[in-house]
């Protein structure tokens, strides 16, 4: 079974998220930016959500995490939960 690592930045809005991106793009520093404007808890460790497989994150992430090029910064990803940043970092 497919088996994906990823780290994310969740924020409330669309043009949070937007701006995310574009410092991202910018050269910013992922593990920072999600230290500082996270609502997950995953934010303390810099986004990082581990491992994991298909069907075990809500579909819209899952969607992008196991379609999206591995490495490119995705966004903004709209789920239950507001707006993720969302960078696969492996997949297998």
């Amino acid at each position: 079974m497919a088996q994906a690592s990823a780290r994310h930045i969740l924020v409330e809005t669309e043009e949070q998220c937007n701006q995310l991106v574009t410092d991202l793009q910018g050269g910013g520093d992922f593990a920072a930016l999600a230290k500082s404007h996270s609502k997950c808890p995953s934010g303390a460790q810099g986004g990082d959500l581990g491992s994991f497989g298909p069907g075990q994150m809500v579909k819209e992430f899952d969607d992008a995490v196991f379609n999206g090029e591995v490495g490119a910064v995705q966004g903004p990803i709209k789920t239950q939960f507001g707006y993720h940043v969302l960078q696969v970092t492996e997949r297998s």
